[in-house]
């Protein structure tokens, strides 16, 4: 009889970052930014304990992500900013696996509504940036939307900002790195719900809430229901279901950290696949802040990493090129041919489930 083949385990680990968001001791934070370096060197995945988020901002986050999605769908697409990262999206309006260049097998979009907001170019007067670049917010009529939203957003902006301070120490960069390369850095926030509407569905293949495909920037900070649904692809090629424990916020790398690394940090693979009850999908909402980096920024591979990847850096890149070809894979229908290694990945893990 064949012998069965025993995977490893797949954790992914929990870091408590206190140490950097009160005043920890240069001992304290090296032991962190080492346990920082190994998580993202393995799985590219943390789960952050010691964040500083008050319960009573998370809890008026839910509440108003609560508040916009119950309005009728016809209202929400009053909301829709054509041609911007802005606003909402309305159920299977993207496709994320193309902005990996990879096509659904069953071409069916993804079933998630979102919203989107960010930051905008003036909120930097002194800089000359285009709003085409940033976005203005558009702002539902909801009441305490707005205020509930905007307090998470410093918050979360706070901690995507406390990462790069840990990723400064664990990659031994120069401490102004990141202040050169994020700024003023092109951030949204999105806010996700997974639910189908009321009653029963007929499937058109395997339905999606959110394809497989990796985030753009540098780093993203995300609060999520603890609810099956997100799954994370592992370096063995096989995927696995990711939910936060009690009081953590979820970190995954970006694209961006992944070519200063030359891929020894993985802007590791995930998506969503809602739990189907009855022919009905278990709600799932998640928040996700996006520190994507200065738009006019050129990343390249460090010095330091270019022995990584056997060798193999990346082509340095503005950081307005590469969202500008996500983007039009996700939203554009517009198969992103620049994402070679993160599709070989998908496709890799593909094949081996045939």
């Amino acid at each position: 009889m064949p012998r069965s083949i025993e995977r490893p385990t797949f954790t992914v680990p929990v870091i408590d970052i206190t140490a950097y968001t009160s005043a920890g001791t240069t001992t304290e934070r090296s032991e962190v930014s080492s346990q920082m370096d190994a998580a993202c060197s393995t799985v590219g995945f943390v789960q952050i304990l010691g964040h500083g988020i008050p319960q009573e901002v998370l809890s008026g986050l839910a509440g108003a992500v609560d508040a916009f999605f119950s309005l009728p769908l016809e209202t929400k697409k009053r909301y829709r900013v054509d041609g911007t990262n802005r606003g909402y999206s309305p159920p299977k309006s993207e496709s994320l696996s193309l902005s990996l260049g990879i096509e659904s097998a069953t071409r069916m979009n993804d079933f998630f509504e979102a919203f989107n907001v960010g930051t905008e170019a003036r909120s930097f007067p002194h800089l000359s940036l285009s709003e085409d670049d940033y976005g203005l917010n558009l702002w539902p009529d909801v009441e305490g939307f707005r205020a509930a939203v905007e307090t998470y957003y410093q918050h979360a902006a706070r901690v995507a900002r406390t990462l790069t301070a840990v990723f400064t120490d664990a990659l031994q960069l120069d401490n102004e790195y990141f202040d050169v390369h994020a700024d003023h850095s092109v951030d949204v926030l999105r806010m996700n719900n997974y639910a189908l509407p009321e009653g029963t569905i007929t499937l058109d293949g395997d339905l999606t809430g959110m394809g497989e495909h990796t985030d753009f920037g540098f780093v993203t900070v995300l609060w999520a229901d603890q609810v099956p649904g997100l799954q994370v692809l592992a370096s063995d090629g096989t995927w696995h279901d990711v939910e936060p424990i009690d009081g953590a916020l979820l970190v995954n790398l970006g694209d961006l950290t992944a070519r200063l690394t030359n891929d020894r940090w993985m802007s590791t693979l995930h998506r969503v696949k809602p739990p189907i009850v009855e022919g009905t999908i278990q709600r799932r909402r998640s928040v996700a802040y996006f520190h994507d980096g200065n738009i006019d920024a050129t990343i390249s591979t460090l010095p330091s990493h270019l022995d990584a990847a056997d060798g193999l850096a990346y082509e340095p890149i503005l950081v307005r090129d590469h969202i500008t070809a996500k983007l039009a894979g996700s939203r554009q229908g517009k198969a992103n041919v620049t994402a070679v290694r993160e599709a070989a990945r998908v496709l890799a893990a593909q094949s081996s489930q045939v």
